[in-house]
């Protein structure tokens, strides 16, 4: 997880990196990186809009993407204000795709991509999780079933 002394939560400073900042892209993921003069520690911004998907999905989105930035940040130069955005294809992706669309997208702005896929623990972000409360459909006979 970011720490929140490296969290962009602005909107000025997200809109000023998104607008002056260079941008590259995936299907997936665009980061937008501001490198300002003044010397301070990077920061990093994910934006989610709903074309994403529902709340949740959204949710899920945010928090992989914040945890694939977390080894990331010491590839950054100081003074760097960096915007991750997710586009509609990355609610599907799998934590792996969206790992090799935030590498090959801060590969070409230039940016070192500090500990790449070692990701802390080497779990996923929500691992376990995809299971719950899904219903699945119920083949034939069983207690509650008309005839």
């Amino acid at each position: 997880m970011l720490p929140a002394a490296s969290r962009l939560r602005r909107r000025a400073e997200l809109t000023d990196a998104v607008r002056r900042g260079r941008r590259a892209g995936r299907p997936r993921v665009v980061a937008h990186l501001l490198v300002e003069p003044e010397p301070h520690p990077p920061r990093v911004g994910v934006v989610v809009t709903r074309a994403v998907g529902t709340a949740v999905t959204r949710n899920r989105v945010r928090r992989r993407l914040r945890h694939l930035m977390s080894p990331r940040m010491a590839g950054l130069p100081a003074g760097a204000l960096l915007v991750v955005r997710a586009n509609p294809p990355a609610a599907a992706a799998s934590y792996d795709d969206l790992a090799t669309d935030l590498d090959a997208v801060l590969r070409r702005l230039g940016v070192g991509t500090g500990a790449g896929r070692e990701s802390g623990d080497g779990r996923e972000c929500g691992a376990g999780r995809e299971g719950r409360g899904t219903m699945r459909p119920v083949s034939g006979a069983g207690p509650n079933s008309r005839r």
